[in-house]
């Protein structure tokens, strides 16, 4: 079996700034998890995926429920070791191949 890793994101409440869908309105945020085998293409992707974050391009802020609220952005993550493409999980042969293309 494959050895593996997990990124951890804690993305605190906090007001929206000038470009977020409702400037100055408090948005709630969360706990985020993402999966990546760790193989050198794992590894590769990780540190395209931490520019991404660095960068401000992992999260966004959108309306959900009459809250505004951290969600994940338009880069796509594995957030399950299971459930398949359907579930945002694996297995998925292409998804090193589709996020690296996005990033």
């Amino acid at each position: 079996s494959e050895a593996s890793s997990e990124a951890q994101f804690k993305m605190l409440s906090s007001c929206s700034k000038v470009g977020d869908p409702c400037p100055g309105q408090p948005y709630k945020g969360g706990h985020f998890y993402a999966f990546l085998p760790d193989n050198r293409e794992g590894q590769k992707t990780a540190m395209l995926l931490k520019k991404a974050f660095e960068h401000g391009l992992t999260f966004q802020i959108k309306s959900c429920n009459g809250e505004e609220r951290v969600t994940w952005g338009v880069i796509p993550h594995k957030t399950s070791w299971d459930g398949g493409k359907a579930r945002n999980g694996y297995p998925d042969a292409q998804y090193l191949h589709e996020v690296c293309t996005v990033l």
